[in-house]
């Protein structure tokens, strides 16, 4: 924990890109990314960008995690659509449940286009949607649209409060460390936690009482 503590608090913008490219991706493609903390690595990463001074790395990595998010739930949609909802709930889990399952594709059902959209925000249904959204045929060029409204609002909102919010305390030392020392360490304990949380849930039988 120390070593990946230090490892992301002196990272480079180069490897703040290559982290975050890469878990944004997973989160919004597959169901591993349900057990990710995107949203405190993109806040981690304006952070951690504003202790290097670099306002452009931190705006264009906005642009280029806007993209990675879009084609992330456009492969987690054509999982769906080919593959169904079936084999995601497990029987027993506290997260790929039934009862999570139904209330993720309830609330597709009950907004649809702004449910894609409103996903972003919400931790776990924000990598269920886009499955449950193929599986249920939703139209391509509508989905896109609202994923792509998501990750616009998402994406920028999060890297860019993380790189100003810690730009505002440049003028008190110890509140910016405080500030780097809380996101890294929040992301870094998020992500093993979450690590956690997927092996166990994959150790329990599937669901088979799930419609696809």
């Amino acid at each position: 924990m120390a070593h990946a503590f230090a490892s992301l608090e002196t990272a480079g913008p180069v490897a703040v890109w290559l982290i975050v490219l890469s878990f944004v991706f997973f989160e919004c493609a597959f169901i591993f990314g349900l057990f990710l903390p995107g949203d405190s690595l993109l806040f981690a990463a304006g952070v951690v960008l504003a202790q290097h001074g670099n306002e452009l790395s931190a705006w264009g990595l906005s642009g280029a995690a806007m993209v990675v998010a879009v084609v992330g739930n456009w492969v987690g949609y054509y999982v769906g659509r080919h593959t169904g909802t079936r084999l995601l709930a497990r029987r027993g889990g506290k997260v790929l449940n039934r009862r999570n399952l139904n209330k993720a594709r309830d609330f597709l059902d009950r907004r649809g286009f702004w449910a894609v959209v409103l996903a972003r925000w919400l931790p776990w249904v924000r990598t269920l949607a886009p499955m449950i959204a193929g599986a249920a045929r939703m139209d391509v060029k509508r989905f896109t649209a609202a994923t792509t409204i998501g990750a616009l609002a998402w994406v920028p909102t999060l890297v860019l409060a993380g790189y100003y919010a810690a730009g505002l305390l440049t003028s008190i030392p110890w509140l910016e460390t405080a500030a780097v020392v809380v996101s890294v360490a929040f992301f870094v304990g998020g992500t093993g936690w979450g690590i956690w949380r997927y092996r166990q849930e994959m150790h329990k039988p599937v669901d088979d009482m799930v419609d696809v």
